[in-house]
């Protein structure tokens, strides 16, 4: 996916979780729209390179956008809104491989199941002769001991998701969750099992329950985001003690 021309800047602190103040080449401070709900553990310190988007519009109240930090390593997406564009993108040019069947694509399908509130999904793909499939999609961006791992706070929203995807494999439809890794420095992941415990077990019991959840490798170029593949992920020595 092509970005729009981006300036570099460096990250002075971010507040009120939707806010970010840096500063660019010529010592001008700006405010900055984070688009992100997470923490962003790991993911910014005060003096890292960002880059920032502007969407051109005067009338916006912030009119910049913060849209990947570089920790080191690498460039890391923290704009989450444009993560389901992308991974969008990779399945209709057949990137993920478990998903590479498929040929149309509906964003945003409604899906309702008794006991739970109505929810959406990210994606609904379908083929000739294919089961239709529910796809939801999640910004991994917590790195630690080597891992990628999610989420970074406690999430409700993505634990009824989890249930959400549950009820949709017991009602006949292929669910899948895929887990976007935005940062280059390691293939590796695991549930945050210590930030959000019920997550954790929510995932491991979503795998019993037919819910398939695949990994995609996402890598940053100067001036477009794309993955590089997508692949099932299988449970491993990883998995909490007291998970049968």
């Amino acid at each position: 996916m092509r970005l729009p021309p981006l300036t570099r800047a460096r990250i002075i602190k971010r507040y009120k979780r939707f806010l970010a103040d840096v500063e660019l080449e010529n010592g001008s401070i700006l405010t900055v729209h984070c688009p992100n709900t997470g923490s962003m553990q790991g993911c910014y310190a005060p003096g890292a390179m960002v880059e920032i988007s502007d969407s051109n519009n005067p009338r916006r109240k912030l009119r910049y956008t913060l849209e990947r930090v570089d920790m080191g390593a690498g460039w890391i997406g923290v704009n989450t809104s444009r993560v389901n564009a992308i991974v969008a993108e990779a399945v209709m040019d057949q990137r993920i491989e478990p998903l590479s069947a498929y040929t149309k694509l509906h964003r945003e399908p409604a899906f309702a199941a008794e006991g739970i509130d109505k929810g959406r999904f990210d994606l609904k793909l379908s083929a000739d002769g294919r089961r239709t499939c529910l796809v939801e999609i999640k910004n991994a961006t917590l790195l630690r001991e080597g891992e990628i791992q999610f989420p970074d706070a406690v999430s409700k929203r993505g634990l009824k998701h989890l249930h959400l995807l549950e009820k949709a494999a017991h009602s006949g439809f292929r669910a899948c969750l895929v887990f976007a890794l935005n940062r280059p420095e390691s293939d590796r992941f695991r549930p945050a099992e210590d930030i959000d415990p019920d997550y954790a077990a929510g995932l491991y019991h979503a795998l019993e329950a037919g819910v398939e959840v695949i990994l995609a490798r996402l890598v940053h170029g100067d001036d477009a985001i794309s993955i590089e593949r997508g692949w099932q992920w299988l449970v491993d020595d990883n998995k909490p003690q007291g998970q049968d």
